[in-house]
């Protein structure tokens, strides 16, 4: 099995500009790591979690905040990121799940 390939567009870029050098480094870091060792490692290590079917977060700790983008799987390996975003609590805002959801139906919508 290939190992995941991310893509974006600009609402995810808009949310890389709004971080600090330090947490966007870490965020791409991440993502780097999960196209270099797969989705499983990627889940042993706690860098991806599955929130409902299709639809992942990536995990990333970087000065104190939470940094999180949502993610669903377009075709075989092919990842599309939605969109960041900063938490302060562990469990995942319901309005970014929605919001991860209506990116993901509109653009699988297009395919």
């Amino acid at each position: 099995m290939r190992n995941p390939e991310f893509d974006w567009d600009d609402e995810f870029d808009i949310f890389l500009g709004s971080l600090n050098d330090i947490e966007a480094a870490k965020l791409l870091a991440v993502i780097e790591k999960i196209e270099q060792f797969g989705l499983q490692i990627a889940q042993r290590q706690k860098w991806i979690k599955k929130l409902e079917d299709n639809l992942y977060e990536i995990r990333v700790n970087a000065s104190g905040n939470a940094l999180r983008g949502l993610y669903f799987q377009i075709k075989n390996n092919n990842y599309f990121i939605t969109h960041g975003f900063k938490k302060k609590t562990n469990k995942t805002p319901k309005r970014e799940i929605t919001k991860g959801k209506s990116i993901r139906n509109r653009i699988l919508k297009n395919i």
